[in-house]
This record gives structure tokens, C-alpha cells and sequence, in this order.
């Protein structure tokens, strides 16, 4: 089954993680793909810029809303999410653990629903 691990840190990590030109800096998470890539548990990993260059749209009533998004309110920020292969939750669990950046932040887990007829 495969999972989705929302990395959420506080954005002054975030803005060290990623350089001037906007690209990723070597980090300590490249082992942990490396070694989830060797046993086939490793989908994507995909790291995210700031929230300051980000922007937000909302539909309401038909009509489309769209802005800059404001410095962050809250402490910590998505940085970045993996898509990784597990055999259930708590194997999940136990592969997010061993992410570096849950020392720094936290990682949330959700299963990704299979939209494709079976």
C-alpha cells in the first residue's frame, strides 16, 4: 500500500534546505531515499520553497480567488512529502521515524486512496 508522509518543519529549516536558485540542498534525507529505494519502499520525494512564494486559489460560488500567500502563522510549514510503499500503517510509521527531518519537525502519514478500478 502506499502512503503519504507530509514533512512539516519550522520554515527557518525550510529556508535553509532550499538555495538561492530555488534548488534543493544536499540533506541527511538522501540516505533514507537511498535506502528505501534498495528494498523498493520508495515512490517519490519531492522537497517544496518557502511559503512566501507560494499562492492560494479558492473557488466560491463560481467565482475564482487568488492570492500570495502570506508569511506562515504557524510554526511549522509543509516542507516536502514522500510517497513510500508499506505494508500497513505501522510499518509506515516505523519508515517515516527513521526520516531526519522528524527531529526537527514532524511527519504525517496518510494512506493514499486507489482511485482505479481494481
Amino acid at each position: 500500500m502506499k502512503y503519504l508522509c507530509l514533512v512539516y518543519i519550522p520554515e527557518e529549516d525550510l529556508t535553509r534546505v532550499v538555495g538561492e536558485a530555488g534548488t534543493a540542498c544536499p540533506c541527511e534525507g538522501e540516505a533514507w531515499v537511498e535506502e528505501l529505494e534498495q528494498r523498493g519502499q520508495h515512490v517519490l520525494t519531492l522537497s517544496l520553497e518557502p511559503v512566501r512564494t507560494a499562492g492560494t486559489v479558492r473557488i466560491r460560488n463560481g467565482s475564482v480567488s487568488a492570492e500570495e500567500q502570506p508569511e506562515p502563522a504557524q510554526r511549522e510549514v509543509l516542507g516536502g512529502f514522500s510517497v513510500i510503499n508499506a505494508r500497513d500503517l505501522n510499518e509506515a510509521i516505523f519508515l517515516a521515524s527513521q526520516l531526519p527531518a522528524a527531529r526537527a519537525g514532524c511527519v504525517e502519514i496518510r494512506p493514499v486512496l486507489n482511485l482505479r478500478p481494481a
